[in-house]
């Protein structure tokens, strides 16, 4: 069993499809296929079903999975570890919440690109559930996440604390009047994809204020959430330093027991700290407290 055939495999089922795989591994579609099509051969059964939107995994593909991912991303580890002679250099693959992505990651990053230019990064958008499991599993080298997280297999550090706020279109000027003005079942509840730290607070936040059987509303990113509570087709949660300045909508004080909620930096335990992850960890301030060591 090839390792490229591991690598291929694995990112044609993160991104179910040959051609999304091919830009991403920098080759041409038809390798991608053969090197899938090897793969099977070898296994003796089928790992995608093949559809027109693209390629989805069988049951015995799921159960790949998994060790395709740890050994792919073990032997990402090693390499980078071989070459690591204490000079921040090559790939350094980081995860993130959106809401993190684009509020309070651009300093930071503007930071640690200045100070070690020779680092490669990436970053990666998804929901805390993915977002464990990719520094899990190595996909991650490190991810921006929403606590508590408490894992026997990672680290956390306190990266930011959000004040999280219930965003309405701007006409709902208070809770009171949002009552007022809609079913007794409630707003539609605008949320992420499952996984999401904030849905689960909102269904939380829901339930409190009388609406667990409202209607929810699935969104895939975060210009489309605030434009669609704008347009008053239902409310959602976000940080307040995601929306404190957007004119077109309303937002509303919680409790703190329902608003708190720290974004953590995770990191695998058992993995190699190298240079360039050193580097990234030390752009986030000398004031971090460490939450699991």
């Amino acid at each position: 069993m090839e390792l490229s055939d591991l690598l291929t495999f694995s990112t044609v089922a993160r991104l179910g499809g040959i051609t999304r795989a091919a830009d991403e591994l920098n080759t041409v579609q038809s390798n991608i296929t053969q090197r899938v099509k090897a793969l099977e051969a070898e296994i003796g059964t089928a790992l995608f079903e093949r559809h027109s939107r693209g390629m989805t995994l069988t049951g015995a593909g799921r159960r790949l999975l998994p060790y395709a991912q740890r050994m792919a991303a073990l032997s990402r580890e090693a390499m980078l570890a071989a070459r690591d002679d204490g000079e921040p250099k090559g790939p350094l693959a980081i995860g993130s919440l959106e809401t993190t992505a684009a509020v309070r990651l651009p300093p930071l990053l503007a930071e640690f690109h200045r100070r070690f230019p020779a680092v490669r990064l990436s970053l990666r958008t998804a929901t805390t559930a993915e977002l464990v499991a990719g520094v899990l599993n190595g996909t991650f080298d490190g991810a921006f996440v929403a606590g508590p997280i408490d894992h026997a297999e990672l680290n956390a550090t306190l990266a930011f604390r959000e004040e999280l706020v219930l965003v309405t279109a701007r006409q709902w000027t208070s809770l009171g009047a949002l009552r007022a003005g809609t079913p007794e079942s409630g707003p539609t509840a605008l949320v992420f994809r499952t996984g999401c730290t904030y849905r689960q607070r909102l269904e939380q936040v829901f339930s409190e204020l009388g609406w667990p059987s409202s209607a929810r509303f699935e969104l895939g990113t975060l210009d489309g959430m605030i434009g669609c509570v704008a347009a008053d087709m239902g409310v959602t949660l976000l940080p307040r330093a995601v929306v404190g300045r957007n004119e077109t909508v309303s937002i509303h004080t919680l409790d703190p027991a329902q608003s708190g909620v720290d974004t953590l930096f995770i990191t695998r335990r058992s993995a190699h700290r190298y240079s360039a992850l050193q580097g990234f960890a030390a752009c986030l301030g000398n004031n971090a407290e460490v939450i699991a060591a």
